[in-house]
């Protein structure tokens, strides 16, 4: 006689949630602006100011934009401010700072205005791998808005999660 193999995840109330279903569309480019920079690294307010009419943003159309600069130099708060206004209407998002500092600032407006009550009072888990370039920011954002709604939180997979958050039973 052969025993019923049951699936104990697949019955369970167990809800998965993956970080990659929310991964914004669209081109991701990073702008070094130490390009516009004297030797790289002194900022002449005539030459920046000049190299930035001179560039062609339009090829940064719909995409979401990380701004940096690759050397030393102390870069005034209106030069970035110059090149927010300049790709405005152009890119979907600008930011000054890493790729992974623009991951962050995406994934940080999209789970602000994200609805989680349907994981009210129900144990999570939060998928660990994934193929996109997940900011580990993400994570820590997510957790602080299921914590809110769900029993639990967990990482990982439903075979191997790591518990997370487990709310307290009120008395």
């Amino acid at each position: 006689m052969r025993e019923e193999i049951i699936n104990r995840v697949a019955s369970s109330k167990l809800k998965n949630f993956d970080l990659e279903d929310f991964y914004a569309p669209g081109t991701r480019s990073s702008i070094d602006i130490s390009q516009w920079l004297m030797e790289g690294l002194v900022l002449v307010e005539s030459r920046f100011r000049e190299s930035v009419k001179t560039t062609d943003f339009t090829a940064y159309k719909n995409h979401h934009v990380a701004l940096h600069c690759s050397t030393d130099a102390i870069i005034p708060a209106w030069s970035w401010m110059l090149l927010q206004a300049e790709l405005s209407g152009i890119a979907t998002t600008v930011v000054q700072g890493s790729l992974e500092d623009l991951e962050t600032l995406i994934y940080r407006r999209i789970i602000e205005d994200l609805d989680v009550s349907m994981f009210e009072n129900l144990p999570v888990i939060v998928k660990g791998c994934s193929k996109k370039p997940v900011p580990v920011a993400a994570y820590m954002m997510i957790t602080e808005k299921l914590q809110q709604v769900a029993s639990s939180v967990m990482y990982g997979e439903a075979c191997s999660s790591v518990p997370v958050f487990k709310k307290k039973k009120s008395l």
